[in-house]
């Protein structure tokens, strides 16, 4: 493969080669046709001569790409027999399957972390000793 920009990303459990301004088919994504959808998790991530591998992904990098359209691929037959029995089961399935349209290479939106606010000290725990039973004692008794 001799591509100047390109990554290798994973959406839904499939890894992907990704270039900008290509199509790729991936399984089905629960956004409307025209919605952005941010790829983040990228594995291999090459820009000309730079080359970045994950770990298992690499941080900070974040690939935006277009939700281009929604379709079905073609019928797959399920047929199953069991011979001598008179066993016969046909079935027919249509994968459902979305159209990205890979667009720029680049960092996610950064979040803003909260400032923790600090936490307050615990209160230091005093032992009660016999001095301080005495004390107390002492006290409730000159009150009398």
């Amino acid at each position: 493969m001799r591509l100047e920009n390109y990554a290798i990303a994973e959406i839904a459990g499939q890894q992907i080669i990704m270039e900008p301004g290509k199509k790729i088919k991936v399984p089905r994504l629960d956004q409307e046709a025209g919605a952005t959808f941010v790829v983040k998790n990228v594995l291999y991530l090459r820009n000309g001569e730079t080359v970045e591998i994950g770990n298992p992904f690499i941080e900070n990098v974040s690939i935006d790409t277009t939700i281009v359209e929604h379709a079905r691929l073609k019928k797959v037959i399920v047929f199953k027999k069991k011979r001598r029995k008179g066993y016969q089961k046909k079935n027919g399935h249509r994968q459902q399957y979305t159209v990205l349209e890979v667009g720029k290479f680049g960092a996610p939106a950064k979040k803003q972390a909260k400032k923790a606010a600090p936490k307050a000290q615990p209160a230091p725990v005093v032992e009660k000793t016999e001095e301080s039973k005495e004390s107390k004692e002492s006290k409730e008794s000159k009150e009398s």
